[in-house]
C-alpha cells in the first residue's frame, strides 16, 4: 500500500518561541499522530528552515540529560522563530524507531557499559530504524520549494533528498555536553557519523 497523509486540522499554538500553526496529520499505514509546527508563510519559499524531530519522551518531556533531544527541540524552535518562518516536523518514532519500552531497556544496557548502538543491536534492532517518508510527504503538502535542514545527521539529508525534497543547506544544531550525554554524543559522532564537535578532551 502506498503511503498517503491527510492534514486533518490546523490550530494556532502560541509558544515561548513565538506563534506557530500546528498541523495534525493522519496516514494510511499506522495510527501514529505526526505533526508539523509551521511559522510564517512557507509555501513556494526557498531555504525554509526545517527540523525533522523524532519523538523522545525522556528528553522532550522530562528533560533527560542522557541525550540531546530536548535541547535540540528547543533550539530548533528558537532558530525557526528567529528566521521568521520555518517548519518543525515531529515524528512519532520514539527511540530511533524502536519504541519507548525498548529504548528504556537499551538505557539499562548502556548503564552496563554498552554504547547506544550496541545496546540497540543487542535487543535485536538496528542502530537506527527511523523512516522519513511521512516527513517528506508533510513537506510536500506544505509546498516548500527548498529547505535548510536543521540537523547534524547526514543520513537525514540523504533520506529527504531521496524522497524528492530539495535540501539546499544545513543548519548545525549542537547542544551542551555534560557527563551524562558525553559518551552518547561521542557514539553519534564516531559510529553514526553525525557532524558533532565532541572529543576525548571533553571527558
Amino acid at each position: 500500500m502506498k503511503l498517503s497523509i491527510e492534514d486533518l486540522v490546523q490550530t494556532r499554538i502560541p509558544t515561548q518561541h513565538g506563534e506557530f500553526t500546528l498541523h495534525y496529520y493522519s496516514n494510511n499505514l499506522d495510527e501514529k499522530e505526526h505533526i508539523a509546527l509551521v511559522k510564517g508563510a512557507v509555501a513556494d519559499q526557498d531555504n525554509v528552515p526545517v527540523r525533522i524531530h523524532s519523538e523522545c519522551f525522556t528528553g522532550d518531556v522530562l528533560g533527560s540529560r542522557r541525550c540531546d533531544c530536548g535541547e535540540q527541540l528547543d533550539m530548533a524552535l528558537d532558530i525557526i522563530n528567529r528566521h521568521g518562518c520555518g517548519i518543525l516536523v515531529y515524528l512519532r518514532q520514539e527511540g530511533r524507531g524502536i519504541g519507548l519500552l525498548k529504548k528504556l531497556q537499551a538505557y539499562n544496557l548502556q548503564d552496563q557499559g554498552l554504547d547506544t548502538v550496541d545496546a540497540n543491536l543487542s535487543l535485536g534492532h538496528l542502530a537506527d530504524e527511523r523512516q522519513y517518508d511521512v516527513a517528506g510527504l508533510i513537506l510536500q503538502s506544505l509546498k516548500v520549494s527548498s529547505i535548510a535542514l536543521i540537523t547534524n545527521n547526514p543520513q537525514k539529508i540523504d533520506e529527504l533528498t531521496r524522497l524528492g525534497i530539495d535540501v539546499k543547506n544545513r543548519i548545525a544544531i549542537e547542544t551542551s555536553i555534560n557527563a551524562d550525554n558525553l559518551d552518547y554524543l561521542k557514539t553519534k559522532a564516531e559510529r553514526m557519523h553525525h557532524l558533532l564537535s565532541v572529543n576525548d578532551e571533553q571527558d
